[in-house]
């Protein structure tokens, strides 16, 4: 599941990018809540990929 987010949220960021199009800050909190999510399935033990 969390997986699934983190993913999600990473193609939004990528696309945010490539398209040059933020709604202030917008695509970067989408980032920081991708790494959050895989900094905690780390810390849980689980495989991150």
């Amino acid at each position: 599941m969390l997986t699934t987010i983190a993913v999600i949220l990473l193609v939004l960021w990528v696309l945010g990018i490539v398209s040059s199009y933020t709604i202030s800050g917008f695509i970067h909190i989408l980032l920081v809540i991708a790494i959050i999510l895989f900094l905690i399935r780390i810390i849980r033990g689980q495989n991150p990929i």
